[in-house]
């Protein structure tokens, strides 16, 4: 049965989606999936794990994404997330940056559909929540519908019923990552046919997804949706996914209750060690589009990396935003 939390996901993001980011949004979404930036196997296992795996509770739904190759690692990683309380483990067939490359995983991994069969049964052996795969519609020249259907089908032989895909092909060589994220032509309509011809597999969409109406118009075809940078860049909009997807009755948050409700967790991390800019600088995007967001944004990225910096700071960013209402309303309603 599909869990019906890949209706809505946000997508692993490199430097972005960190557990401060991760508190922010689930302020504003209690039922989207979200996804920790992708931690290599090594890191896990001859790193500091608590450090990178450790989160708040209030994160769950929440899924840990790996990058490697090797079947035994990933099972030892699939078996501490599984220990740490993470709700699913996904396999990263996607990235295309050099570093990924040199390590032999990420979207290279698509020229190898039996070896990443290998990895998925090994974690799927080593814990008992769900594994999932996020991989590309295809690679450098092996980019033919067919070579991902059987990429797809290669790996659902294990039990992996769960397919997140980006609707762009990589380059591997010649395209940075950002390249990589906006120049291969977007081609949704084979991710809508990888559906149609595996009904009984939940398939994602993920890829240059900008909008809420664009989600819904993508759910005719799928599963379900991710979003990626526009959900960083405006978060707001998370604030009614709850409603237009999980049918949740209760009202969307107001921004300011967001702040307050954020403003605890920031006091603690900061007597944790932590900077005011490691969490503020998630937020910059909360009032994109309102008069005001400007000058929240500057005082923000201009006084919380100072190293004394504590909540006041954004308390002041907020209360910008209230005298530049409260001097709007005046304008408007002064007389004569």
């Amino acid at each position: 049965m599909k869990n019906t939390y890949h209706r809505f996901c946000v997508a692993p993001m490199l430097d972005w989606s960190d557990k401060h980011c991760r508190y922010f949004w689930r302020l504003l979404s209690k039922n989207a999936l979200l996804y920790t930036e992708m931690i290599t196997t090594g890191a896990l296992l001859h790193g500091d794990v608590n450090r990178f795996l450790e989160f708040d509770p209030s994160e769950n739904p929440l899924a840990l994404q790996l990058g490697g190759s090797d079947p035994n690692a990933l099972a030892q990683c699939a078996n501490l997330a599984e220990k740490f309380g993470y709700d699913e483990v996904n396999l990263n067939c996607g990235c295309p940056s050099a570093r990924v490359q040199n390590g032999a995983f990420g979207a290279c991994l698509m020229t190898q559909p039996t070896l990443v069969a290998d990895c998925v049964k090994a974690m799927q052996d080593a814990c008992t929540i769900r594994v999932t795969v996020k991989h590309r519609i295809g690679v450098d020249d092996q980019d033919s519908y067919e070579a991902m259907a059987q990429f797809v089908d290669t790996i659902a032989s294990t039990g992996c019923d769960t397919f997140i895909v980006h609707a762009r092909k990589a380059w591997l060589k010649g395209l940075s990552p950002k390249q990589n994220r906006e120049i291969p032509p977007l081609q949704y309509e084979n991710v809508y046919q990888l559906k149609q011809e595996f009904p009984d597999l939940t398939i994602v969409i993920n890829g240059g997804i900008e909008s809420l109406d664009a989600c819904h118009s993508h759910l005719d075809n799928v599963d379900g949706v991710m979003l990626g940078r526009s959900a960083y860049q405006t978060p707001y909009l998370l604030s009614t996914i709850d409603r237009d997807f999980f049918a949740d009755t209760s009202l969307p948050k107001a921004r300011e209750q967001i702040i307050d409700e954020l403003i605890p967790y920031i006091e603690q991390q900061l007597l944790n060690g932590t900077t005011l800019h490691a969490i503020t600088r998630h937020i910059l995007g909360l009032y994109q589009g309102l008069p005001g967001a400007r000058q929240f944004r500057r005082i923000l990225s201009e006084r919380a990396p100072r190293t004394s910096a504590g909540v006041q700071v954004l308390k002041e960013a907020l209360a910008s935003m209230h005298n530049r209402s409260e001097s709007a309303f005046y304008s408007v309603a002064k007389p004569g």
